[in-house]
């Protein structure tokens, strides 16, 4: 009995340490945090990129991390409520989509890292202190959309030469956007480009300026992504009644209807490149002390369905330059 007894303390006193050691290498469960004002087609395209870039990088979700939404549904009111949420959850990293979101998430913590996907300008939307030296809790990915923005318009007036008037929907109280209407103000004069700006503070407003606009509509639509995120629907109930072709600054939405082109930052590539910087953080890096990176890849997409159906001719030669072109 006493020897049976011996045996078998010996048996549990070497399990021990076993299970023990195997619950210390178990690795951990990260959690991030998702926000964003919203997800539409083109935002779930770049999520899609940014989750399949962790995957590459030995991220399992369900077993080593895991990811919580929150979607404002373009309702801006509802983002620091959201923010707070995902604070709450105690997530490991915050990753946003353009401005708005990243403010609703700096104002929710200054401690809980934030990775910005996709921002304008964020040293000018007071986002971080400079790109080299970020400072604080925030970091992530710049747009330069001012120079890109600029270079949409110019393919704008290549595909359409007797373009004149353009109308550009901003949202005033999206920091990085005014920044971005600030650079295109200045340089439309050189392009010969009359801009014609509607401020979009709700659905209602947006709605009665543009009956407006039919009296005399321009010759095609400037669209910001974030702005068709939150006016889908007015925005393409405008566009087709007044058969207005639109101009996009990301190709996620070079389909829609009446898009005619789209050139900027790809942004699906920004959220691969974001995917690396939670990467980081989750394995200790400092947010203050990763650079903001800059875009390396520009697209520009022409939808030929489009021109056709509005009876747009576009050169061969510009069809050329463009990464891709929709039948």
């Amino acid at each position: 009995m006493r020897r049976r007894a011996f045996i078998a303390g010996l048996c549990i006193a070497t399990a021990w340490p076993l299970a023990a050691h195997a619950q210390q290498t178990m690795p951990k469960m990260r959690r991030i945090g998702f926000l964003t004002r919203e997800t539409d087609a083109s935002v779930s395209t770049q999520i899609d990129a940014f989750r399949q870039r962790l995957g590459e990088l030995g991220w399992v979700e369900g077993k080593t991390i895991s990811i919580s939404y929150r979607d404002a549904k373009g309702q801006l009111e509802r983002l620091r409520v959201l923010a707070a949420e995902l604070v709450a959850l105690n997530v490991d990293v915050i990753v946003t989509v353009y401005t708005p979101p990243t403010k609703a998430a700096q104002e929710a913590t200054s401690t809980i890292p934030i990775v910005v996907a996709v921002s304008a300008d964020p040293v000018g939307a007071g986002l971080v202190r400079s790109l080299g030296k970020p400072g604080g809790n925030v970091t992530g990915m710049s747009l330069l959309a001012p120079d890109t923005d600029q270079k949409a318009l110019e393919f704008l007036k290549q595909t359409l030469p007797k373009t004149s008037r353009v109308m550009l929907i901003v949202d005033p109280n999206n920091q990085g956007m005014m920044l971005r209407f600030k650079a295109i103000q200045a340089a439309v004069p050189k392009l010969e480009i009359e801009l014609q700006t509607i401020l979009a503070v709700g659905s209602s407003e947006l709605v009665e300026a543009l009956t407006a606009a039919a009296m005399k509509p321009p010759d095609s639509l400037f669209v910001f992504s974030p702005i068709y995120s939150s006016y889908r629907n007015e925005i393409m109930e405008f566009a087709t009644k007044m058969k207005v072709p639109i101009l996009f600054d990301t190709s996620g939405l070079a389909r829609e209807t009446n898009a005619l082109l789209s050139y900027g930052a790809d942004h699906s590539d920004l959220l691969r490149r974001a995917a690396v910087l939670v990467d980081k953080i989750l394995k200790g890096a400092k947010p203050a002390e990763l650079p903001v990176e800059q875009p390396t890849k520009f697209e520009l997409v022409i939808n030929l369905k489009t021109a056709r159906a509005l009876g747009i001719d576009v050169a061969p030669q510009l069809q050329q330059l463009a990464d891709e072109v929709i039948e």
